[in-house]
């Protein structure tokens, strides 16, 4: 797995790993340890998991995206299925359907072959301006 680089300080710092993406899926995952990403619960904050959904989401669409054009998230409906402890948590997301100026999405995360949490969401499909 690769870490992100200098350009996703965010992915970066939470420590996203970019497993494999292309053809309108993604895998990625994060190595859940309790001193870093836990709640006071004693499980990971679902924030974690979302980051983790949200990033492996935009990255399938940009896997297929022409050359010049980027992605923004408009909404994602996310499911906390269990609580997440210490250990590698995956996601895998996949382009469901792919539009002018939206696709929509859809993501799995999995903890120890198991079903922690789903996502679907809509991500906007835009050029950067001249100079971006």
């Amino acid at each position: 797995m690769r870490p992100f680089g200098q350009d996703f300080e965010f992915a970066r710092a939470l420590g996203l790993q970019m497993i494999e993406r292309g053809d309108g899926r993604c895998r990625m995952a994060i190595d859940i340890e309790e001193a870093r990403h836990f709640n006071p619960n004693g499980v990971a904050h679902g924030g974690v998991a979302y980051s983790l959904a949200d990033t492996t989401m935009g990255g399938a669409l940009m896997s297929v995206l022409a050359s010049g054009l980027v992605c923004a998230t408009l909404e994602i409906k996310f499911n906390y299925h269990v609580g997440v402890s210490e250990g590698l948590l995956t996601c895998d997301a996949i382009v469901l359907h792919q539009g002018k100026r939206i696709a929509n999405i859809d993501a799995r995360l999995f903890q120890h072959d198991r079903l922690v949490g789903s996502a679907n969401g809509n991500f906007a499909i835009f050029a950067l301006p001249p100079g971006r």
